[in-house]
Parts: structure tokens; sequence; C-alpha cells
């Protein structure tokens, strides 16, 4: 894997004017990085740390949870893939919105996207604070948890090279482990059969509900969170014209979709058949849905595999957790650029934005100690992302719209491709947080409204300038 910019953030100017820093982006980047880099931040097996809540969210139907989620976002990584092209830089959704449907929304979509890109790396570590406790009973999942933030924040301060090769190290682990997964949940269930019928996993196991597989997927989409983050190196993609960048990014998020969505549903179906308790009963047990998956493991196969699962996705989301704070740099850093955030957040030091990763990592440290100290805070700290990413994706959707068949800037629009199925995108998403847990929707219309009135306290000082 080429220098990625994993862990270093932006690299002082883009597309977008000059940052307050050094030097430049440097086009290093391939298809083959941006796919190691989109699934490393995805995880291969991202349904490990959340397969408890959904199974007993959606009454047992966990592996059709991850189908309909896998459609909607379909519709949302096509977004992504006709929009690159119109705004390539950094910033991903914020500047697709600025383009389609002006300044104000897309702020309002970077401000969203926020929420998403600065708690995803805290529900990550959260994942490799149960894993690590499920490995040393002994030490609570904060401390572990606390420990992930500190040691991972190092390392993305320390450089992109570093970061990078230790990351398609750990993707190289994650498959490795996935695979001997596989094979050992096929070999269990031909030999001793399935704890649940064979179909359960995409009818349910207490009664088939599509309010609660719809709730269960406001949940299931923080797995896929991670293939629009590809959009965020644009700037950084080999090529000789800017539209060679553009088209290896589109491919690289659809590509990247689609297969973390064949990995999850195909683990998830197998887990659920060898999950020997009911759904009723994990939703009964908030405390116990964490670790379903690995108590499901150990039952059926053994506790090597428990141990060697937990091993795995005790480092890999650590690394994920990592990619995201490189993510929600480069995004902290393009609003700073626009002097949407404070132009502080522009600055770079060798390349690195110390200032935004830092700035990251202590908001990551805050929401990933707190919801390890709860039993339910998993639950809560990945419905609260969700409801940030499933609104800035809306707004994506609507840009779509916006530029290709409302402000119509490159002629009669293609009225399937560019309204239809934007739209039926963000009617799905707008679905799902109906859908969503209360507490989660109360938290996004609270953030929403800050961005409002930041927004409006922009535009009073006079256009976008935001406090230096």
């Amino acid at each position: 894997m080429t220098d990625t910019g994993a862990g270093s953030g932006m690299d002082g100017r883009s597309a977008g004017g000059p940052a307050a820093g050094d030097g430049g982006l440097r086009r290093t980047l391939g298809f083959r990085d941006l796919v190691v880099y989109g699934l490393l931040f995805i995880a291969p097996m991202a349904p490990v740390g959340v397969f408890g809540a959904l199974d007993a969210t959606s009454h047992g139907s966990v592996a059709l949870v991850y189908v309909v989620a896998t459609v909607a976002m379909a519709f949302t990584a096509f977004s992504y893939a006709q929009m690159v092209r119109v705004a390539p830089q950094a910033g991903s959704v914020f500047g697709y919105a600025r383009k389609g449907l002006g300044e104000g929304p897309g702020f309002i979509a970077g401000w969203m996207a926020m929420l998403n890109y600065l708690l995803i790396p805290a529900v990550a570590y959260l994942f490799a604070g149960i894993a690590m406790q499920a490995l040393v009973p002994s030490v609570d999942r904060w401390i572990w948890t606390a420990v992930a933030v500190v040691v991972t924040t190092l390392l993305n301060l320390w450089g992109a090279r570093a970061a990078a090769r230790v990351g398609f190290a750990v993707l190289a682990m994650e498959i490795v482990v996935l695979l001997v997964f596989v094979v050992s949940a096929v070999v269990v269930l031909v030999r001793n059969g399935a704890e649940r019928g064979w179909a359960t996993p995409f009818t349910g196991d207490a009664g088939f509900s599509l309010t609660a597989v719809l709730g269960a997927v406001s949940i299931a989409v923080l797995s896929y969170l991670g293939f629009d983050a590809i959009a965020s190196f644009v700037e950084e993609v080999r090529g000789a014209r800017r539209t060679d960048g553009s088209r290896l990014v589109a491919r690289a998020v659809l590509f990247c979709l689609v297969l973390a969505g064949v990995l999850f549903i195909a683990q998830t179906y197998l887990v659920a058949l060898l999950e020997p308790v009911g759904s009723a009963r994990l939703a009964a047990d908030p405390a116990g849905q964490g670790t379903a998956f690995y108590d499901a493991v150990d039952a059926s196969v053994g506790a090597w595999l428990h141990d060697l699962v937990a091993a795995s996705k005790a480092i890999g989301a650590a690394f994920a957790a990592l990619a995201g704070q490189a993510a929600a740099g480069r995004l902290l850093f393009a609003m700073g650029r626009e002097r949407r955030l404070p132009r502080t957040l522009s600055r770079t030091d060798s390349g690195v934005p110390r200032v935004a990763l830092l700035g990251a990592a202590v908001v990551t440290l805050v929401a990933a100690v707190w919801a390890a100290r709860r039993d339910n805070g998993l639950d809560e700290l990945v419905s609260v992302v969700d409801v940030g990413a499933l609104t800035a994706f809306v707004l994506l959707h609507a840009s779509v719209v916006g530029w290709f068949a409302v402000r119509r800037m490159e002629g009669p629009p293609r009225w399937f491709a560019q309204v239809v199925l934007p739209t039926a995108g963000a009617a799905i998403l707008v679905a799902v947080i109906v859908e969503a847990a209360a507490p989660a929707q109360v938290v996004g219309a609270v953030w929403l409204a800050v961005g409002l009135l930041v927004l409006i306290a922009q535009r009073r000082r006079g256009g976008r300038t935001a406090p230096e």
C-alpha cells in the first residue's frame, strides 16, 4: 500500500485553496490503495461488535437487516460516484452539497457528517475495548477503550507511512481470521446442525416485523460507514487529469460497498445459526449484546476461535478508528479551509493536521469512555452516529438532484439515474431515521439545531468567515 495519508490527514494545499501550513497533497494513490483503505475503515468483521444489538432489535432477522442496509447504502454509493466527479475535493459530502444545493446546505451536510466522523472512531474504540475485555475479563472495557484511543492517536500523529503499512498488515490479518471463522462455522453446522431454523436469519426467530428490521438497519449502517470516506482522498489519487482520480474513487466506493455487503450478510447468517440464545432473551439482556457474537462462537466452535476473533477484532477495530480519525481530520481541514470552521483546523505541521487530529481525539476519547461505562452505551452511541451520517447522506442525494435536474449544470438530466434513484435513496434513509432510537433522534435534532445557529451566526458576521 502506498502512502495514503492514513493517520496524517490533510497535507497543506488542495483544490479548494491554500491551507495554513506546509506542502501540498501528493497524488500517490491507486485503485488498490483506495480499496484497502476503505476496507480497513469499514473492517471486514464489522458486524461482530453489533451482532447482539441487531439480533435483539430485529427479532432475529439479522441477515435480512444487512441485505436491506446494503441496498440502502447502494443508492448512497451511486450518488457518491456521481458527485465525486462534480466536486473532486477533500471534504466529501460537504463539497457535494455546496455544489448541488448551495453554501448553507453544504455547511449543514458537513456539520451532520462531522457528528458521524467524530464519533465513528469512538464506536470502533469501544468495539476494541469489548473485544479485549472478552480476552481479559479482569480489566474493565473502558480502560481498554481509553488505551486504544491513546495508542492509535499517537500513531496517527507520528505520520502516514507507518500507519499505512501497519494498517495493510492488520487488514490482511482480519481477512484471514474471517476465512477461518467461515470455514469453522460451516463445519460445525454440517456436523451438528443449526441452533435456529435455517431461514430465521432472514425471517426472524420471534416473528417478522418490518418496523423492527428498519430499526436495526439504523444501527447496521454503521458497519458500512467508511466506504464513503474513500471520497475524501480524491485529491491524492494518481492521474494525469482530475477526472482520472474521480473515476477511480467512484469505482472504489462501489466495489467496497458490494464486497462489504457480501461479507456482512455471510458472517451474520452463519453466527445467527450458531447462536443458542433467542433474540427475545438477548433483548432482555443489553449487557450481553456486545459479546453475543463471541459467546456464540465460544459455545459452538470453541474458545480458541473465540479468542482469535476477539484479538482480531480488538486490533482491527482500533485501526479502523485510526482510519476514521484520518477521515475526520480531512473533513475538519476542508471546513476550516473554506472558513466554515475555525481556520486553525486547516493548519498543518509537516503535512499532519495535528490540531484537527487532536481535537477529534479528545471528542472520541470522551464519547468512547462514556459509552464503555454504560450497559447500553454501544447501542446508544451507534444510533447517534448513524443519525448524523444518514442526514448527511439525505443531503447528498438532494445534491445530485439539485446539480443535475434543478440547476441542469450538465445539460438535460438522466431522469432515472439522477432523479429517481437519489430520490428513492433519500426516502429509504428518511424511513430509517424515523425508526431510529428516540435518544439518537433527539441528539441528531439538537446537533442540527446547533449547526443552524452556527450558520446564522456566520452569515450575520458576513459570508463564510468563521472565527480564527
